[in-house]
């Protein structure tokens, strides 16, 4: 079961990173990790830093793929960016977007759905107007 939901996350994250490409991003690391765990893609819109969760699922039992990023999940993701802006001395604007892979029970790729900015970080020490 390990293998299989491994072997998913790295097609779904090869399908997300040529998803954002087509829309202009460059991919500048994938599977960045810090002590506080991993982000999936990072990459630059302009002059943005797109912190990128890619969330992939066969089939809905457990339903949307996007649905799988929850609070939880969200506020490991901001952590995540800080820590990363902090190691790269980034100072410029940070969004956090979700790409959500979903394929059929059988396996047939149904959709790739990005999300740009669809998790805002409140904390003390980034101000929401940092987002």
């Amino acid at each position: 079961m390990k293998n299989f939901r491994k072997n998913l996350g790295v097609f779904g994250e090869q399908l997300a990173v040529e998803a954002i490409q087509r829309r202009g991003l460059v991919v500048l690391a994938r599977n960045w990790r810090c002590p506080l765990g991993e982000i999936d893609i990072i990459a630059r819109d302009g002059d943005v830093l797109a912190i990128i969760e890619v969330k992939a699922r066969r089939g809905r039992s457990a339903g949307t793929p996007e649905q799988g990023v929850d609070a939880r999940k969200q506020r490991k993701l901001c952590r995540l960016a800080q820590c990363y802006t902090e190691n790269a001395g980034w100072e410029g604007d940070v969004r956090l977007d979700v790409v959500g892979v979903e394929l059929s029970p059988a396996g047939q790729l149904l959709r790739v759905s990005y999300w740009p900015g669809a998790i805002e970080c409140w904390d003390e020490e980034w101000q929401a107007a940092t987002w």
